[in-house]
């Protein structure tokens, strides 16, 4: 493993070491990013910055040991990846290391200990703002893969089996005018309402701590509008018992958080309240889902189908879910559209040169100013930037935060 201080590596543009990448040898600053990330803006960030830029290019999921013999005896932030466990111990080791900032390449913050993060000083960094249609467009192929059977055809298709169209050959289940359940309706999953409802005319159900009166308004405008054209119109309606939901939706996606409260919030129990020939989506994170029970509801009732783009043990699969033809399975990719995790990486750079500089933290939900040829001299996300009491950067040059 390299150990050098910056100044210690020599003034070349890119050094091959192993399993790492060194870009900006010369850099005063040693930044590591466990995993190559797309696009090159992000490197333009960090290397602009006057960073030098060490960069993972193993394509397996680093262990804790072997992010902390790497971070060394000097180091002055980090961006990591959802696969890492952020843990006190690795927060400890980059602040022994004299690191100023972990930033995660993600929305979510699940793998990163926060409070510890907190108590040693280190923000903590996340990529939210980009994320939301592009995730949101998966869960509709996932909808729409595990209604229509696609990948259990495909399959069928490609094992030669096909000898021509038949009445009852891979019949699925239209969801035109049904019933949508949505479980959390914060962005992503308010973005996945309105594709659904919009364009197949769904009735909304959704479950959430809070009401969302502005996604109800627009609803009803829009129910109004196809009214006007002589067109049965949509509703949409807050329930506040989540049972409610499963017993009427159709289908139903889950865009939760994953707390203590969401933990196996899709139990057996609850899987038994669906109907026999519901959709199930999960495009948030996977133990929400009791996967075990999961498995054994699926393979009871073969009409019931479900799309996950996230597991519970992830990557690990439960035993029997690979088996199950009424299973739609993706590699975590709810997110993965270049344009969206290109802008994850210059979010994630963003917040790491914008702490390291001694700048603000970015007050506004719109995250489109950090992709201009004029960013704002901000962090785009901190997440425990009112804990740490950092200074916050007005943003009404740019529009309302």
């Amino acid at each position: 493993m390299i150990q050098q201080h910056p100044h210690q590596v020599r003034k070349n543009k890119t050094v091959q070491k192993g399993e790492w990448k060194i870009h900006n040898p010369s850099g005063s600053k040693r930044v590591i990013v466990t995993k190559e990330l797309p696009g090159v803006r992000w490197l333009e960030i960090l290397t602009g910055a006057d960073c030098m830029v060490e960069i993972g290019t193993s394509t397996r999921i680093l262990k804790t040991d072997d992010i902390q013999s790497f971070i060394g005896s000097h180091c002055d932030g980090v961006i990591g990846q959802l696969t890492e466990n952020w843990g006190e111990k690795l927060l400890a080791t980059l602040k022994n290391a004299h690191g100023k900032v972990y930033s995660n390449n993600a929305v979510g913050f699940n793998n990163v200990d926060v409070h510890a993060a907190t108590g040693l000083n280190i923000p903590v960094g996340n990529t939210p703002g980009v994320l939301t249609e592009t995730t949101a467009e998966m869960a509709v192929a996932l909808t729409f893969a595990a209604a229509r059977r696609v990948s259990e055809s495909e399959r069928f298709m490609r094992a030669g089996r096909f000898e021509g169209w038949l009445p009852n050959l891979f019949v699925g289940e239209l969801l035109w005018r049904k019933t949508l359940g949505v479980i959390g309706i914060g962005r992503i999953g308010q973005a996945y309402a309105r594709m659904m409802v919009e364009g197949h005319k769904m009735n909304l159900l959704y479950y959430d701590p809070y009401p969302n009166k502005a996604l109800e308004e627009y609803i009803t405008a829009y129910g109004e509008f196809l009214k006007s054209r002589g067109e049965q119109p949509v509703s949409c309606r807050h329930v506040t018992h989540i049972e409610e939901l499963l017993e009427e939706a159709h289908c139903v996606s889950i865009h939760t958080a994953l707390d203590q409260a969401t933990h196996h919030l899709i139990n057996a129990e609850r899987l038994a309240l669906m109907k026999n020939n519901a959709v199930l989506v999960n495009t948030s994170r996977g133990p929400v889902i009791d996967e075990a029970a999961l498995v054994e509801h699926c393979r009871n009732h073969s009409n019931f189908r479900v799309g996950l783009d996230v597991f519970e043990e992830e990557p690990r699969l439960k035993s029997g879910l690979i088996d199950l033809d009424n299973a739609v399975l993706v590699p975590h990719i709810g997110s993965a559209t270049m344009w969206t995790r290109q802008g994850m990486a210059i979010l994630a750079a963003s917040n790491l040169t914008a702490m390291l500089n001694g700048y603000p933290v970015w007050q506004c939900l719109d995250m489109l100013p950090f992709f201009s040829d004029d960013p704002p001299k901000a962090a785009p996300s901190i997440v425990n930037a009112k804990e740490l009491g950092l200074p916050m950067h007005s943003c009404e040059s740019y529009g309302n935060p």
